[in-house]
């Protein structure tokens, strides 16, 4: 399978970075080709442009900034994300890659005014993701970022789409025991994507 790691994390030596490294690592273990975008390494501009903005509901042209990314998602048949959760929400950079990728044409068509999702090329999606504070804070404040997965994402890609959520709350208060242990999980499941 054709699968797209979205990694949303600056700090090369952190937990999240481990986690990316682990799961690329898994993926290509299992034989699958892995499509590895460090959105920070790459330097990837979260920032909708005025100019990308009005020409949003345009046809696509393939001398956009955005095209060669639109691409590689066009081509994953399965989505990885590996990212902090950072003010209950996606970090910025993830964020502006979903504004400036998941564009009309690519992740829905409008249908006689109506949303259509469209991305059916993708069959599987993952989240792999770390919080700072607890579950229990994160389910007071609605726990955006889970939400976001299993509603937005099971709704835009192939209908039927296995989609998982793997997260590692209360970093903050962490131990080697509970980071190993998440590890575990999370190449578990890469083992098994």
């Amino acid at each position: 399978m054709n699968i797209l790691v979205l990694h949303a994390h600056p700090v090369e030596t952190s937990f999240n970075a481990g986690l990316h490294r682990l799961i690329v690592e898994r993926l290509r273990a299992r034989g699958h080709v892995v499509d590895d975008c460090d959105l920070y390494a790459e330097d990837f501009d979260p920032r909708l442009s005025r100019a990308e903005r009005l020409a949003y509901h345009d046809p696509r042209s393939a001398d956009e900034a955005i095209a060669p990314y639109v691409a590689r998602l066009m081509a994953a048949e399965g989505l990885v994300l590996c990212f902090p959760v950072w003010n209950y929400g996606y970090p910025a950079i993830l964020k502006g890659f979903f504004d400036r990728a998941f564009l009309p044409g690519v992740s829905f068509r409008l249908v006689d005014g109506k949303v259509r999702p469209s991305l059916h090329n993708i069959r599987r999606v993952a989240a792999v993701t770390s919080y700072g504070g607890s579950r229990f804070r994160a389910w007071l404040m609605g726990d955006p970022p889970r939400k976001l997965i299993h509603r937005l994402m099971r709704s835009t890609v192939k209908p039927g789409a296995s989609v998982s959520y793997l997260a590692h709350y209360s970093m903050n208060l962490s131990t080697d025991a509970s980071r190993a242990a998440f590890m575990r999980r999370v190449a578990e499941r890469m083992d098994g994507f």
